[in-house]
Formats: C-alpha cells, structure tokens, sequence
C-alpha cells in the first residue's frame, strides 16, 4: 500500500468555518461569532484521513471581507516556511469566499515553493443544511496530493471543480457553483474516483514568479475606479491625493472609462502614476492595441478582472514603475 501525501492545512476563517444558530440560518452566521480553528474544522471530516496525513496551521480566523494585502504577506510567509519541511506534498489553504479569488492570485503571483497550493472554501457555514465546506475540503486535499497537481500554479477547488487561480471568479452571491473560468473553464475535476485534469496554464504562476515580496509589510497602493455612464474624475483625482501609485480603471465594456474618467486618468499617467485599463464586464480581453489607450498612456489589463489587475499591478510596482515593463508583465502573467 503505498503512503498517503502529507499535507499542511491553513485555515483563515471564513464561511467553510462559521456555525450558525440552527441549520437553516445560510446567511446571518457571521453574527453568530462562532468559527471553528482548523484542528476543529480538519476533525469535521474524518474521511480525510483515508486520502493524506494532514498536519494543521494555524493562522489567523478572518472574515475574507477583511482579508487584504498584509493578510496576503504574512499568509504567504507561513506557505513557505510550511512547505520548507520536505517531507509537505502539498498546501491547502481554507479561505471565505468573498475575497478567495484575490488570496489566490495574489499566491498565484507571489508562492515560490514547487508543492501544490489549492485554496478552498464553502458557500454554505458547517452547521447549515447541505453544507458544502467537508467536500470541498477532502477535494482540496486530494488535489494538494495529486501527482498532477505540480506545475499547475495555485488552484481554486470548490463544487467538484479545479480552476485556475488566474481564471476564476465568484459569480453568485449564493449559489455553490458560483466559481467559474468564464473565458476558459475548468482544470478538472475531482471526482469520485480520482483527480483528472484536462489543460494546464500557459500563463506565468507560481512557483514560476519573478515577484519576490516574501518579508515585505506591505505592497505598493492600488485604487480601483468603476466606470458608469456620466462618471466625473472626482474618484480618480482622490486616488491620486491619497497617494495610489497605481490606479486600475474598471472600464465600461470593452475597456473604456468615461470622457471625464478619461482625462483625469490622462493626467494621473502623466504624473508617473500607473494606469492599467480593464473591464467590468468580467470576460474578455482589453485589447492593448488601441489607439486611444496608447496615446493616454494606460496599460492593457488582457481579460484579468478589475480586481486582479489591482493585484498584478501592485505586484509589478514592487519591480518596476516604467510602462512598458508592466506592459510586458500583463502579457506575461
């Protein structure tokens, strides 16, 4: 019989760990102040002892809505002084949903140990009717384990389903098939039977990354500005006097900010300050050739989401301020 993988368990908090009042309380846990530390949550799901030897982390029982850059930083320490320890297959990371996309890119960009990282969560608390966070859980244990799972950057598994750090998001407020690709779907699947997996990132990813932010405190400031019909540059301006040293336009489809936005973020770029342009759309890339950008002096975000375009500028502002290097990196990572 062969040895089962060892792998490290990192709790954050989140819904996978909430208890609620009673087991139809979906949405109100958070009040409750009641989350389970990982050895509890681990103990929840005896059947992971059939499939890895798993050793807990503890880190800190955050509220992924609470969850930001420092967060990301110290989480990242702990990733790498776990997987230090040779004998570690693998990581798994439990994480609350509202933000889980971001921790995951971030790792995505930011983790330079070879094992496998995957990031779990739940869309249901433990206690509730159908909770979802034990499956989810052994799944991203199996994944951690699987011999596939080198190479393939930080992976997302909820619902049965393995996406890629780069790719997913969470599209429902409730649903628990909320994360999905949209541009490009799944890695695979963690079945009954076994892990399988059907393509593989060609994008740049852990642990394959030039970013070496391990012992920062913090990463450089990054404001997201939504564009609507009839935006002023009100927002823009106030990025600035804040100090941004990078501003992330959340362009009207297809990448577009509004005439006003526009000539804000024109001087912004004039002032040394990094522009990336992106959509709110969710899907699609911003094209990097078009005139208009290129004559404002903005950076094409591809396909990435607002949200993780602030996250891949911030991580190139620790290497570069020059525009055409964080071209390059957009089109690398």
């Amino acid at each position: 019989m062969m040895a089962l993988p060892k792998i490290a368990a990192i709790g954050t908090g989140g819904t996978i760990s909430g208890v609620g009042e009673d087991r139809l309380d979906f949405y109100e846990y958070g009040t409750s102040g009641r989350f389970m530390r990982i050895d509890e949550l681990l103990a929840g799901v005896p059947e992971l002892a059939g499939v890895a030897e798993i050793v807990p982390v503890g880190f800190n029982n955050i509220a992924s809505t609470a969850i930001g850059p420092v967060d990301w930083l110290a989480l990242l320490n702990l990733i790498h002084e776990t997987a230090a320890d040779p004998s570690i297959a693998g990581i798994v990371v439990t994480h609350g949903t509202a933000t889980l996309e971001e921790t995951a890119y971030f790792l995505n960009l930011a983790v330079r140990v070879p094992v496998p990282v995957v990031v779990v969560g739940a869309m249901r608390p433990s206690s509730a009717l159908g909770a979802d966070g034990g499956l989810n859980l052994l799944n991203g244990v199996r994944v951690a384990g699987a011999p596939g799972a080198r190479g393939m950057g930080v992976m997302v598994v909820l619902n049965d389903e393995i996406n890629a750090a780069r790719d997913v998001a969470k599209t429902s407020n409730y649903r628990v098939q909320t994360f999905v690709s949209r541009d490009f779907g799944i890695l695979g699947y963690a079945d009954a039977d076994k892990v399988v997996f059907y393509r593989r990132p060609l994008r740049r990813c852990a642990p394959e990354t030039e970013f070496a932010v391990a012992g920062l405190r913090a990463l450089p400031k990054v404001d997201i500005i939504m564009a609507y019909a009839g935006a002023d540059g009100a927002l823009v301006e106030a990025a600035v006097a804040a100090g941004a040293k990078g501003i992330v336009s959340a362009g009207l489809p297809s990448g577009s900010p509004s005439p006003a936005q526009k000539e804000a973020l024109t001087v912004a770029a004039n002032a040394g300050i990094a522009v990336v342009q992106s959509s709110r759309a969710g899907s699609g890339r911003v094209i990097d050739g078009k005139v208009a950008l290129r004559e404002a002096g903005f950076i094409a975000a591809d396909n990435l989401t607002p949200q993780k375009a602030r996250i891949l500028l911030m991580m190139a502002l620790t290497v570069t301020n020059e525009a055409d290097e964080i071209r390059r990196i957009f089109d690398t990572y």
